[in-house]
């Protein structure tokens, strides 16, 4: 379950709560959560307990718990706690399985993956000065809430710059309008279009003019063309190439991604869940002697069954820590990408987004050296291989809509 889900349930769980009559409060049009902050109970709170509470001329708590008995019910949710004064705090079922379906959504929706509909009653219109940094952010919050379903045009003060399209800008109409619309007003890049584009190019203009908030000078020298990785976009960019690479090189090794396998013990490959668990390892796992990693699902399902019935006291939860503990941070933010992108969508801060990629291309890094995705020497290919390729083409599917939606390119090789 994703944090969108997650406020979909909540959601769903008011809605069910105010037909039943067990509440009387209008419903709010979208329930926030929140990861929970360090120390706090369960994966993700929210406070709409609280928010209902004045409406519906209950105590929190009580509001807390009548949400609470219908969240708990939902699919996806472990366990449900009423902290505080009447937070609402969450945890999810089994990681392994929300993960699964986190990925599974990734590989289905592609370059699509956090797109949603959420904004598709509101209509945008926005009106900036004819100048570069303006242009760019206006065209890249259209993007960011017609991605989210809602409805955008931009217009420009004065004719725009022809340099302008070079850098993917286009404007819908030109002029002083007619009634006040919605200004786009980030502080001046300090250059023109074609001065940026003279010096950087349009991948590393577009890169400056929209990693630093609105109300901050943008950063447009030459280190946004230094090819290492202190240059943030440099960074992002070689994280999608090299996940783009590691499917080429299973692909050369005969095998793909699966993330079904993320959640299997590996004590089923002969290897202590425990162990692994204990030191905080990813292991890798290696192909059982004279078995082909393409063996028949019947034999794999007979030895994960006797595995199991092996280890039944302890297979699950072992199995899922075994794994999670180097692919936690980079799943977690994977899992958040929806969130972000309608946030910086609401916030007309597309910066939101650039940080985004920013931490997903760093928690990819760190995933990849501690748990190579292919195998290495004469090892060879294994579930857990498969899973680790899996997340890391997650990764890069997130990397590259990224990219996307702020107008910038996402090569396959660097």
């Amino acid at each position: 379950m994703t944090p969108a889900d997650l406020s979909r349930t909540v959601l769903h769980a008011v809605r069910r709560a105010v037909d039943e009559d067990a509440l009387r409060a209008p419903v709010p049009a979208r329930v926030r959560v929140e990861r929970t902050r360090p120390g706090g109970s369960g994966d993700y709170a929210c406070a709409v307990a609280l928010q209902l509470a004045g409406p519906a001329a209950l105590p929190a708590l009580e509001v807390a718990r009548i949400l609470r008995e219908r969240v708990a019910a939902e699919p996806g949710v472990g366990r449900v706690e009423i902290t505080g004064p009447g937070f609402l705090s969450f945890t999810l079922d089994a990681p392994a399985a929300g993960d699964r379906a986190v990925l599974a959504a990734v590989r289905e929706q592609g370059l699509a993956y956090g797109h949603g509909d959420a904004l598709r009653d509101e209509i945008h219109q926005f009106h900036h000065a004819r100048e570069v940094r303006a242009a760019v952010t206006a065209q890249t919050v259209r993007r960011l809430l017609t991605a989210q379903g809602a409805r955008a045009r931009t217009t420009c003060a004065e004719p725009p710059d022809p340099d302008w399209v070079r850098l993917g800008v286009t404007v819908d109409a030109h002029g002083t309008p007619p009634v006040p619309l919605t200004g786009i007003r980030p502080v001046p890049a300090g250059a023109t279009a074609g001065e940026l584009l003279e010096r950087l190019g349009p991948d590393a203009a577009r890169w400056g003019l929209l990693r630093a908030a609105g109300h901050d000078r943008a950063a447009l020298g030459p280190e946004l063309l230094v090819q290492g990785e202190a240059n943030p976009l440099f960074r992002v960019r070689y994280a999608h190439a090299r996940a783009r690479a590691l499917t080429r090189g299973a692909a050369a090794l005969g095998f793909t991604a699966e993330a079904a396998p993320y959640g299997e013990s590996p004590a089923a490959h002969g290897t202590s869940p425990a162990a692994h668990a204990a030191h905080g390892t990813c292991p890798a796992e290696p192909a059982a002697h004279g078995t082909s990693p393409a063996a028949p699902a019947a034999q794999a399902a007979k030895a994960a069954n006797a595995a199991n019935a092996a280890n039944a006291a302890n297979t699950e939860p072992a199995a899922t820590t075994a794994h999670d503990a180097a692919a936690r941070p980079l799943l977690d933010l994977i899992a958040d990408h929806p969130g972000v992108l309608l946030a910086g969508a609401r916030h007309r801060a597309p910066d939101r987004v650039a940080r985004q990629l920013e931490a997903v291309a760093h928690a990819f890094f760190d995933f990849h050296d501690s748990c190579p995705p292919l195998p290495a020497g004469d090892e060879k290919p294994s579930a857990a291989h498969r899973a680790r390729l899996a997340i890391a083409e997650a990764a890069g599917t997130v990397l590259a809509g990224g990219l996307s939606l702020l107008g910038i390119r996402a090569p396959e090789h660097l």
